[in-house]
């Protein structure tokens, strides 16, 4: 139960005291007031962790945005980690991946009707998108938890199935980003990448391991493999993950725990190959020939995988052999929830917005300098369609 990736470095633990003890006193001064959080007149949403490493942050956002966009002028508000560019920027169809970085690339290239916006100021950023456009209904923090000087409508911590936080130790020893206590600012705590098979069991001990609070939802997603589709072809040549077996696959990624992707492809692919990079690794010459060599030594029949965060980097890297072109492949990455929890999650986060949506908070002003009359055009609830595709 303690997670499959738990390292512990016990020497360094004496490290982790002084570390512990700078975050606390950071976060005390937000507790008393001498240092700020700030709220907003819209719908904000954040979504984060407080570990080092990949927690399935951007597939959950995508899940958000999903589930908001048909009936709520969305927004994705992100740092932009590792980008070219200083400031705020707000993504548009010619903006490139180095201007926004991959992740915020990735999210418009996918909904490109949705406002994609980087900005390392959180505060600045929500404030110039509200400025620019009045009608944002919400606005989504990608990787926000710890940012404390924006104070969302609804906090959502994610929890890595395989590295439950109530097991870790903070940096440098473990992974955690602060202390444990830090969870308490949650609204909502989601358990990732969790084995689609967890038993009862499993879901009773977790949950009481966690310890939250009465107002704390505690929700169970696992991971959602899409279609296979070629990063350089045309979708009606992609192969089924099903039909692979007798394949040599390499599973090339520069993510923050390719391990969670490994251990789901194993059992359709034996014969997989992993080549891992460091998260938003920029693939340079010397890697693209590490690549290019090592699909020329596997046998046929051969191809390589990548995820959706990957390939907008690996668009970019020069080099790649035409062999290696042909063979890459890109593997969407969804979410779902376990324990039929998606119709709770999706009418928490929905109703949170809807009520305080900058318009219905205006025709809720207006209502109340009207005469009552349940009969009235103005009082019937406003209609929304829980949607995920």
């Amino acid at each position: 139960m303690e997670g499959d990736f738990i390292k512990i470095n016990k020497w360094l633990l004496p490290l982790s005291w002084f570390y512990g003890m700078a975050v606390k006193f950071r976060n005390t001064l937000f507790s008393i007031g001498l240092l700020k959080s700030r709220n907003f007149d819209v719908p904000v949403i954040a979504v984060g962790n407080i570990t080092v490493g990949g927690s399935g942050k951007t597939p959950h956002v995508e899940y958000l945005v999903r589930l908001l966009k048909s009936s709520f002028h969305t927004a994705v508000l992100s740092r932009g980690y590792k980008r070219k560019s200083r400031g705020f920027v707000q993504a548009t169809a010619q903006t490139t991946m180095p201007e926004i970085g991959d992740e915020p690339y990735q999210m418009k290239q996918k909904f490109p009707d949705v406002i994609v916006a980087v900005d390392k100021n959180r505060c600045h950023g929500i404030d110039t998108l509200t400025d620019n456009d009045k009608d944002i209904d919400v606005i989504l923090l990608d990787d926000a938890f710890q940012h404390r000087y924006v104070k969302p409508g609804i906090n959502i911590l994610l929890v890595d199935y395989h590295r439950l936080i109530i097991y870790d130790r903070l940096l440098p020893a473990g992974r955690l980003r602060e202390p444990l206590s830090g969870k308490n600012r949650a609204d909502i705590v989601i358990v990732t990448k969790c084995p689609k098979g967890l038993k009862p069991m499993e879901y009773r001990v977790i949950t009481k391991a966690m310890n939250l609070y009465p107002y704390q939802k505690l929700f169970f997603t696992s991971i959602d493999y899409g279609t296979l589709q070629p990063l350089f072809g045309k979708a009606k040549d992609s192969p089924a993950l099903d039909s692979l077996k007798n394949h040599h696959v390499m599973l090339l990624t520069g993510i923050a725990s390719p391990q969670q992707m490994t251990h789901d492809l194993q059992p359709l692919i034996p014969q997989l190959t992993p080549l891992a990079f460091a998260d938003h690794h920029a693939f340079n010459r010397k890697d693209v020939r590490l690549i290019n060599a090592t699909f020329d030594a596997m046998p046929a029949p051969k191809l390589i995988i990548t995820t959706e965060k990957d390939a907008t980097r690996l668009k970019l890297a020069e080099g790649l052999s035409d062999e290696v072109r042909k063979a890459l492949y890109v593997l969407p990455i969804n979410i779902c929830f376990l324990q039929e929890q998606a119709e709770q999650f999706n009418h928490q986060i929905i109703d949170y917005v809807h009520k305080n949506s900058r318009n219905s908070i205006l025709v809720k002003r207006k209502d109340d300098h009207k005469p009552q009359n349940s009969h009235h055009p103005g009082n019937r609830p406003r209609t929304i369609s829980f949607r995920n595709n």
